[in-house]
């Protein structure tokens, strides 16, 4: 009687777990919907696809997906990730081993809501939860560029180097459940166009937030838009401290004007900084690329985001250096001061000034470290190379000597960004390489 009875109830619930397997199955594999389903691109005008390329210089899209001596879009970055390394893929119309033989609908699946056709779930370093707010024009333009204003690339794609079972896909379709948006960007109707266009830029094709957003422990993006305080505040990643890009007087734009960060994405350096790490991939192939209006439009949004007074600190003002007799004291003078001036100023706009510096006010030193060890890549505005690198030290100086110089630029001038330890230095030694003095500079057309 019991066995029947439990074999009844056993039964019972197996149905409702079927039913629960199934609508997973289901939704784990699912292609979601694409308002292009009925639109067969065939031919492309001119001028739609130059709007593309454009929309592709937005989106900075040539920084993942192309490597130096490589064709363009052809793949093959490494990106590591906390599960293992992955590469990106050939997205050249290659209709074999890159994206020729999608649709428009199955490009815009793939773009904004990162699923390949098929169903397959693309991981987030694919920046969909930004690009999920580009237009339905932008779409449509960016499809043609990339059909018609890109050659075909027969570059086989790598495969990841995350182990099974991490290396499976479905699960990825509830993250994007819980963490990615589904809608395009919506103007806000209290703001002007201006403001409304640098919005869209910022939170959608250029996909700020993906390096200046601290990410939660499912490594989303804490914030998507200005509702989020957390939204471009500082992050961590890849070796490098992307800062605030908020009104946080130390360590974002709060001493910036807005010719000054027209000026820093148009030419890659204003009186305050110039443009290193991953940030000059990004200018050498995106920003200064951007016309003025687009510019003065991301200025204007980036201006009106506040800054956290409690995270930032009390303003940083400037103080003059006294006699010290600390090792670090002595390095700079030696190493760093013919650049960078004894008093820490700079020669802007070419030198930058490491007083009040976001690197040394900072608590992360990430960025100080890294472009200490490593130098810069070379900066190319208007076609011309950069005759001023950063050098890099790290076959010239200890990890413990470039703690202590580090330790003393962030702690003289007014620097607020603490000590540095030899260790953090090791570790990022150990992990990064130089800078490359020849970049990826992208000619499409």
């Amino acid at each position: 009687m019991n066995t029947r009875r439990f074999a009844r109830t056993a039964g019972w619930l197996a149905l409702p777990c079927l039913i629960a397997a199934g609508l997973l199955a289901w939704y784990v594999t699912r292609e979601p919907a694409s308002p292009f389903e009925q639109e067969q691109a065939t031919t492309f005008d001119p001028a739609l696809v130059s709007r593309g390329e454009y929309v592709a210089r937005l989106g900075d899209c040539v920084a993942c997906h192309s490597l130096a001596g490589k064709a363009p879009f052809a793949g093959g970055l490494e990106m590591a990730t906390p599960l293992g390394a992955i590469h990106a893929t050939n997205i050249t119309p290659d209709r074999d081993v890159g994206i020729g033989a999608y649709s428009l609908a199955d490009f815009d699946r793939a773009v904004r809501q990162g699923v390949a056709p098929g169903g397959r779930r693309l991981y987030p370093a694919m920046p969909y939860p930004s690009y999920v707010k580009l237009s339905d024009d932008d779409v449509r333009a960016l499809y043609a560029f990339f059909m018609k204003g890109v050659q075909p690339a027969s570059e086989p794609n790598i495969p990841g180097a995350i182990p099974w079972p991490l290396n499976m896909r479905w699960p990825i379709a509830l993250w994007n459940g819980v963490f990615a948006p589904t809608a395009t960007y919506a103007a806000k109707t209290d703001q002007d166009a201006l403001w409304n266009r640098g919005a869209y830029i910022v939170q959608g094709p250029g996909h700020c937030g993906s390096c200046h957003t601290p990410r939660g422990l499912a490594f989303n993006e804490k914030a998507l838009d200005e509702t989020g305080p957390p939204f471009l505040a500082g992050a961590l990643l890849d070796g490098w401290y992307a800062p605030s890009l908020r009104q946080d007087h130390n360590t974002g734009l709060g001493r910036w004007s807005e010719p000054q960060i027209v000026q820093f994405l148009k030419t890659g350096r204003n009186q305050h900084a110039v443009v290193y790490g991953s940030m000059t991939e990004a200018f050498n192939n995106s920003t200064q690329f951007m016309t003025d209006d687009d510019l003065a439009a991301i200025a204007r949004y980036l201006k009106s985001l506040p800054g956290d007074p409690q995270r930032d600190g009390a303003p940083w003002q400037y103080q003059a250096a006294a006699t010290d007799a600390r090792p670090g004291a002595h390095l700079y003078a030696t190493r760093c001061a013919s650049c960078h001036g004894p008093d820490g100023k700079g020669q802007p706009d070419w030198m930058p000034p490491l007083a009040g510096a976001t690197s040394a006010l900072a608590k992360e030193a990430a960025s100080a470290i890294n472009i200490t060890l490593n130098g810069s890549q070379r900066i190319v505005a208007a076609g011309v190379p950069d005759a001023y690198r950063m050098p890099a030290f790290r076959e010239q100086l200890s990890d413990q000597e470039i703690a202590q110089v580090l330790t003393y630029m962030r702690s003289t001038w007014g620097n607020t960004g603490g000590a540095v330890d030899a260790k953090d230095v090791n570790k990022l030694r150990g992990h990064t390489d130089p800078a490359s003095s020849s970049p990826i500079i992208l000619h499409m057309r």
